[in-house]
């Protein structure tokens, strides 16, 4: 059996009778539970044995990111189970969001989310935890502080300091290849994703303000190299970020927003080589 990439691979394995003989609740924790490595599939009496690994397969090593999405599998459902007993309808007012009777909205990248009372999330891009996680981490624990516009690189937030190397690697160093790579294709994503010209950014050749979240702004400022300077890339956050997202979810979206444009870069740019 090839290495699951998520627990709903694993879960598509079990016969979905929750009967617990495993020692946990549901199938979907079990799996969950199967994924970050915490139980073994053979655990399970009801899997067809030929769908377990043999013992002698020899394991493949696993990547910081997949690590980080693994934990990240947990983490949703932790809070999937807080936004269960959260009331939707007050909570849009706080959020900057709307609420249509069913469903909590809000605006991200330009895109509508909207978030079910199960925690569910319906839109109509892809979504996964590096999205998934800092939408429900916003909806249960953002405070409703607004934007004070002043802006601060990552390691300037109170706990910034520490994530500042592997954000700069999954965040700003992909970003900025495809600034360099394809620098009409990055402006127009940009747009694409709503952003606008900040105020105190025109220094900068390209500079756009991306709502990643209603009271989460990311100012995102990119200079052509220049006269024997390489190029620059920063991203800079609202002094407010960490009032209504943990640092965890702010790295998990930077995350997210790298790989999307390597992504659309590798399908749009022919001289693009992520």
């Amino acid at each position: 059996m090839s290495t699951p990439q998520s627990p709903i691979q694993i879960f598509q394995l079990l016969d979905n009778s929750n009967c617990g003989q495993c020692g946990e609740t549901t199938c979907m924790a079990f799996a969950a539970a199967v994924f970050r490595g915490q139980r073994s599939l053979a655990e399970c009496p009801r899997v067809d044995p030929s769908l377990i690994p043999s013992t002698e397969e020899e394991e493949k090593p696993i990547d910081p990111v997949e690590a980080s999405e693994r934990e990240m599998a947990q983490r949703m459902q932790e809070l999937q189970r807080g936004v269960e007993s959260l009331d939707l309808a007050a909570a849009a007012e706080r959020l900057g969001g709307s609420y249509d009777g069913k469903r909590l909205h809000l605006d991200v990248l330009g895109m509508d989310i909207a978030v079910d009372q199960e925690g569910g999330l319906h839109t109509a891009i892809h979504t996964n935890y590096w999205v998934a996680v800092p939408v429900l981490d916003y909806v249960l624990n953002a405070s409703g502080a607004r934007p004070n516009g002043q802006w601060k690189p990552l390691r300037e937030l109170s706990q910034g300091i520490s994530w500042q190397g592997l954000f700069g690697q999954r965040c700003e160093k992909p970003l900025k290849q495809v600034a360099d790579t394809c620098p009409d294709l990055f402006r127009d994503l940009l747009e694409m994703f709503h952003g606008t010209r900040p105020e105190n950014g025109a220094e900068a050749d390209i500079a756009a303000v991306l709502y990643v979240l209603p009271l989460v702004p990311v100012l995102i400022a990119y200079w052509y190299p220049d006269e024997g300077l390489d190029s620059h890339l920063s991203v800079l956050f609202d002094a407010n970020a960490e009032r209504n997202l943990s640092m965890g979810s702010i790295f998990a979206l930077g995350t997210g927003l790298g790989r999307m444009l390597e992504k659309l870069a590798g399908t749009h740019c022919p001289e693009y080589r992520g």
